[in-house]
């Protein structure tokens, strides 16, 4: 049976309890955008056709201000850098340059060999020969991506540093930050970010009219290729209408964590780690796997020691109200499985053998391994992007990377002998899907006389 107790919703493994909780929090990520949308595809269709205009009117009306120029390019990162106290500023660098060199090396394995296209140009991918076929996939970088990074009470200079770093180790060109900015000194973090970051020009707006410009352009505001990052309902809504115009991440969903621990762990630990994410906001998930009923008792006791003394309480108390949930299972296999439906944004493994126990779970967007590994580590400095899915995505999506930069081109080039070899099959294969001039396109290329080297040999 299930009951409520202190802080989580505790849910024992065998009941249908269980089954039905599980199966709730394997589909929290249908998301509901029925409020927003008549208001985003409003937004999104002035701008489009209005452009600089109307994104003025919607920065006015939404954010009650007026920016004093829609896009900087000459933003004062620097300056802003210089302005920070010692510490934030050297956090900032130190963090810069642990994610550079993450996505450098992800940069490296993924994406490290290079063959010459036209035998003196040197481009990343691949290439081979094979009878006469000449194959290969080129890898470029994106000419121009937007990040968006929330204004107001929710300013992360950790997710510009996060979002923009693995771009700009990408080689794209052109990287926009759209953010409402405040006008003063409140401003330094993310334009010390920006600047760390590699930013190019700051949009300085949010919400869907920000979406709506980088997507569409507008005459300040160049049409980006993709854009990335976080925010609201309305962002969301927003970046997922403009697909298509553009490429997008995700849609990111709240917050959210999953620790799964057993008798090994330290309670406080474990409570301290599920309230990291909870203060979020009232939205975040956190859930709890173990195989412990004394450890869960503990945790929960620990969850309303640590919310007397934390700033952020109330917002943690609302989390953990509506979506804190505690699954009690009988051992190891079935704390993996339960964690495998769950799906994570982050898993904290705090068990015996911690990576005995990955080796099991398939589904996780980032992995803190073992007890002294803080999912807060992952946030700021550790190295891979934090902007990760949520809502279950991590099933078929993966971390922000410099693979999300990237656009590949595959190539192909035949020889008259190649063509001929494989002339038949072509069209056997054309003429079962009932496609006539598939086939016709290939025949030609054979019968027709051609000049140079492609020129095919005479037929029988």
């Amino acid at each position: 049976m299930s009951a409520r107790r202190s802080m989580l919703l505790t849910i024992s493994a065998g009941t249908d309890a269980f089954v039905d909780a599980l199966a709730r929090a394997s589909r929290r990520g249908e998301a509901d955008f029925s409020k927003a949308e008549p208001v985003v595809r409003e937004i999104l269709d002035h701008v489009r056709h209005e452009g600089d205009a109307t994104v003025l009117h919607y920065i006015e009306k939404f954010e009650r201000r007026a920016p004093r120029s829609l896009l900087l390019r000459d933003y004062g990162g620097a300056e802003a850098l210089a302005r920070l106290p010692a510490e934030a500023r050297n956090a900032l660098e130190y963090a810069a340059a642990r994610i550079r060199r993450f996505h450098e090396h992800e940069r490296q394995a993924m994406f490290g060999a290079t063959f010459l296209l036209d035998g003196k140009t040197s481009v990343q991918g691949f290439h081979y020969e094979e009878g006469g076929i000449g194959l290969g996939l080129r890898v470029r970088p994106l000419r121009r991506v937007g990040v968006y990074a929330p204004g107001g009470k929710a300013r992360y200079p950790s997710s510009v540093l996060m979002s923009a770093i693995p771009a700009q180790v990408a080689g794209v060109d052109e990287i926009v930050l759209a953010t409402p900015l405040a006008g003063d000194a409140t401003d330094d973090a993310v334009l010390a970010a920006a600047h760390l970051a590699g930013v190019t020009a700051i949009l300085d707006a949010g919400g869907a009219q920000a979406i709506a410009a980088l997507a569409y352009g507008t005459k300040t505001v160049a049409q980006v290729d993709k854009i990335v990052g976080p925010g609201n309902a309305y962002v969301a809504c927003a970046k997922r209408l403009v697909y298509g115009a553009v490429s997008i991440d995700s849609i990111a969903g709240p917050s959210e964590i999953l620790v799964v621990a057993d008798e090994t762990a330290d309670p406080a630990v474990v409570a301290a780690d599920l309230l990291s994410q909870a203060e979020h906001d009232e939205d975040a998930y956190c859930f709890l796997v173990t195989n412990r009923a004394d450890l869960l008792e503990a945790v929960q006791r620990e969850l309303a020691t640590q919310l007397e003394s934390l700033p952020r309480a109330a917002i943690a108390r609302e989390a953990l109200k509506h979506h804190g949930q505690a699954f009690l299972v009988a051992d190891r296999k079935a704390m993996a499985e339960t964690a495998d439906m769950i799906a994570a944004e982050h898993l904290s493994l705090q068990v015996d053998a911690p990576e005995t126990l990955l080796v099991s779970i398939r589904n996780a967007g980032a992995a803190f391994v073992g007890r002294l590994t803080p999912e807060a580590a992952g946030d700021y400095v550790a190295g891979p992007s934090h902007v990760l899915p949520t809502g279950g995505v991590v099933r078929f999506g993966s971390p922000l990377g410099v693979h999300d930069f990237v656009a590949r081109t595959s190539l192909i080039r035949y020889s008259a002998d190649a063509l001929r070899g494989e002339e038949r099959t072509i069209c056997a294969l054309a003429r079962l899907e009932g496609l006539e001039a598939h086939a016709r396109a290939v025949s030609v290329r054979c019968v027709v006389p051609r000049s140079g080297a492609d020129k095919p040999p005479a037929r029988d």
